[in-house]
């Protein structure tokens, strides 16, 4: 299995998994160009890569889905509120539609929709299984859910949302009304309910966790490098290892 967080952020998410013999870019937020550009820089041949998955209609994950796919002829797959919420960045371009909740295959690997809590149209994490067991992306998501803890379990990897500090939200220079839709169960979750999700999830099979969509105006990587040395010191479960999410770099290209 291999994984790289290639942006993660409000102005673009894109994350490259290979499992099994399939190759998926979960969400592409970037510019067409931005993204192969960091794909080139990591060493992945974007030619090589089988499908597109969507999480949500959102600009900063759905900007470049459709021309990517265009350019390389592979499918998108997106929810059917989803492709019909962004036509015009699927015009001409390979679309698969799913149910959110229902599972599918596609080539070597199983595809699993899971609904989460968000301020768009039909927001999804996806969980991934093949021969080399399960990897999962959440990200933009308010509540914590039971359905998010069970699919999650037993993940070798997750790519987890840890988008803000709640004291740096509160006293930052929000507007109240922004304040309250990023707190509320359509907004996103916070630095210590990751936490809390994390210790819900450790098992010894925990291989790397990408702490994913920090806020750059109420959020620090130094509050999530705590939020995560917490969680390593505070269970003898599990030692992952951990990379903060970077909007402006990719990650390393991570093989487990």
């Amino acid at each position: 299995m291999k994984i790289c967080s290639l942006a993660s952020g409000s102005k673009g998410n894109c994350l490259y998994l290979e499992s099994g013999d399939t190759r998926v870019l979960i969400d592409v937020g970037l510019s067409l160009r931005e993204t192969l550009f960091r794909l080139e820089a990591v060493g992945i041949d974007a030619s090589g890569i089988n499908a597109v998955l969507v999480t949500h209609e959102h600009i900063d994950h759905i900007r470049s889905a459709g021309s990517f796919s265009r350019k390389f002829n592979v499918p998108v797959f997106a929810s059917h509120l989803v492709c019909a919420k962004s036509d015009k960045y699927f015009k001409k371009t390979m679309v698969n539609e799913f149910e959110s909740g229902q599972a599918l295959t596609f080539r070597d690997i199983q595809i699993d929709p899971l609904p989460v809590t968000h301020d768009s149209c039909d927001p999804v994490g996806f969980v991934i299984e093949s021969r080399e067991g399960r990897a999962a992306s959440v990200t933009d998501f308010g509540i914590v859910t039971r359905l998010i803890t069970e699919k999650l379990r037993s993940c070798r990897f997750i790519n987890l949302e840890s988008n803000h500090d709640v004291d740096m939200l509160m006293n930052g220079p929000y507007p109240w009304e922004l304040k309250q839709r990023i707190k509320s169960r359509h907004g996103h979750i916070s630095n210590e309910e990751s936490l809390a999700l994390l210790h819900e999830l450790a098992h010894g099979g925990l291989e790397v966790l990408v702490m994913a969509h920090l806020s750059e105006v109420n959020n620090h990587p130094g509050h999530v490098e705590r939020t995560t040395e917490s969680f390593l010191r505070d269970q003898n479960i599990c030692a992952p290892k951990i990379v903060i999410g970077d909007q402006y770099k990719a990650s390393c290209l991570m093989v487990i």
